[in-house]
């Protein structure tokens, strides 16, 4: 199923932790209507600035997220969040960009360093009203705003 040009509920929902367990990732039809959201206000204008995105983690089902380690409050269970790459690009400067010219709920560049353009990955999250949340992660804590550690 396509969620939108470029983007497909089996890229979303695919997970090697979920094959591993057997747990069933299948989202529901809110899930899909926030994906297809996600993907057209985020993901396709991101794609069309910088090319190809590699998502890494879209939909995940309850009993998979709390497999991954993340809370039950997280939006990937709605399908309104994931985490990707632009195979080739900083994650630091897609991300500042998504700021400057998109409108998200969250933005967070994750475990990202300077001077490594594959570190981390970028979590990016649509839904309304957006609060337009940009955080950075280390891996230790939450700040607010993109650094460029």
């Amino acid at each position: 199923m396509k969620l939108s040009e470029h983007f497909t509920l089996r890229e979303f929902v695919r997970s090697q932790t979920a094959d591993r367990r057997g747990i069933r990732n299948q989202p529901d039809a809110g899930a899909i209507a926030a994906m297809q959201l996600l993907c057209a206000q985020l993901l396709e204008p991101v794609r069309a600035q910088f090319g190809p995105v590699h998502i890494s983690s879209g939909f995940r089902c309850l009993a998979l997220n709390r497999a991954v380690g993340s809370g039950d409050g997280s939006q990937h269970v709605r399908g309104q969040a994931a985490d990707f790459e632009v195979p080739g690009v900083s994650n630091y400067i897609v991300a500042r960009w998504i700021e400057r010219n998109l409108r998200f709920d969250q933005l967070i560049l994750e475990m990202w360093r300077r001077g490594d353009p594959n570190a981390g990955w970028i979590h990016a999250s649509y839904r309304e009203p957006c609060r337009m949340q940009p955080l950075t992660y280390d891996g230790h804590r939450y700040r607010p705003g993109l650094i460029a550690a």
